[in-house]
């Protein structure tokens, strides 16, 4: 980053550019600063001082302007961190001035404080709804948003998390921000060999459901072939038992992978990975990324020519192998439904493909 373009009002004075002088603007206001680098221009020897509106908005921040200074590379990027800093602060003060309830403004301003501003992600303009960030062991990020009562600290607020399970704490009148924090790094750690388990399915498998996975759902659609797939139900507290398992898809594709799972039980291995094991079970290499295209598993229902229908995927397929179009329930029944040739048996309906004119049936969708 260029320091003239990004602070063109501070200005180098002498030939080194070592020591800088003049102004910094931060939410259309100047604030006058100075600053000394050593010799070695090292920015953790950095001298820095500013005027007394400055002051007052850095008061209190000196641990975190030092902690910034070790991992910043440059002026310029340390700067940029003063500036961000002294906007949240600014922000803070206008919405306790501006919003409904300024002695709770107050008080979560002043536990924000504490917890650490880089753990903020956002808030709201009413102070009301924010979001905590924090990184697992592997640095993947987590987020928890936190809808605060109006009576916040009194209150227990109300907290939503992508983890499986449900996310719970003991609230008490005393408790704060941070507290609420650590539980929330407790849980992120409780569910990492969870975590670790989903997360080589989604980037090593195609995952048809959920369209986006995220670490909350415990199930996963697989792709195994054009006309086939595998629905799994994972155990959170125990993620690499074998999981429950579903096969959808046409009867001649989904006959040969449930025989091979039920005959190849005794191969699953707790200690390997699940991606491994459903493999070792169904005798075959799931598709991946690495070697195919989604499209190829995403085919369209042969009534509606569309993929997703609201939530719904062409789950039924014809049985003919010659055939194996699938097609949405709701699209088929309606479809076989309006046909003189079909017959209903309670909530089965039977009649002929819409494609080849084989025998097909379609159980009467459940309305939600």
């Amino acid at each position: 980053m260029d320091m003239l373009t990004t602070f063109p009002e501070l200005i180098p004075v002498n030939k080194q550019a070592s020591i800088y002088t003049g102004y910094i603007n931060i939410n259309n206001e100047d604030y006058r600063i100075h600053i000394e680098l050593p010799e070695r221009k090292t920015l953790e020897e950095l001298q820095f001082s500013c005027d007394w509106k400055l002051q007052q908005l850095l008061h209190g921040y000196t641990a975190i302007l030092k902690q910034r200074l070790r991992q910043c590379t440059s002026l310029c990027q340390y700067l940029l961190e003063v500036k961000s800093l002294v906007e949240r602060q600014l922000e803070g003060r206008h919405l306790v001035k501006q919003g409904g309830n300024s002695q709770v403004c107050a008080q979560l301003l002043g536990e924000v404080e504490k917890l650490g501003w880089d753990r903020l992600v956002s808030i709201d303009s009413k102070f009301q709804t924010l979001e905590l960030q924090c990184k697992d062991k592997k640095g993947r990020q987590h987020i928890l948003k936190v809808t605060l009562s109006p009576q916040h600290p009194r209150l227990a607020p109300k907290c939503v998390v992508d983890l499986p399970g449900q996310f719970q704490v003991q609230w008490k009148s005393t408790s704060s921000l941070e507290w609420l924090y650590q539980q929330f790094e407790l849980a992120v750690d409780m569910y990492q060999d969870f975590i670790d388990v989903m997360e080589e399915l989604d980037k090593n498998t195609w995952i048809l459901e959920p369209e986006k996975p995220v670490y909350s759902a415990t199930y996963r659609r697989i792709a195994v072939s054009t006309n086939a797939s595998l629905q799994i139900s994972v155990d959170h507290r125990h993620p690499r038992m074998l999981p429950e398992c579903r096969f959808l898809g046409a009867d001649n594709a989904v006959v040969p992978l449930r025989e091979s799972l039920n005959s190849n039980l005794h191969l699953w291995d707790e200690q390997k990975g699940l991606l491994e094991n459903l493999q070792s079970l169904l005798g075959t290499e799931l598709p991946s990324p690495a070697t195919s295209n989604k499209e190829e598993f995403s085919v369209e229902c042969g009534i509606c020519y569309s993929y997703r229908l609201d939530t719904e995927l062409p789950n039924e397929a014809c049985s003919d192998a010659r055939c194996g179009q699938p097609f949405h329930q709701t699209c088929l029944y309606e479809w076989l439904r309006a046909l003189p040739s079909s017959r209903q048996s309670f909530n089965t309906i039977f009649g002929d493909c819409p494609y080849c004119s084989k025998p097909i049936k379609v159980k009467m969708p459940v309305k939600r």
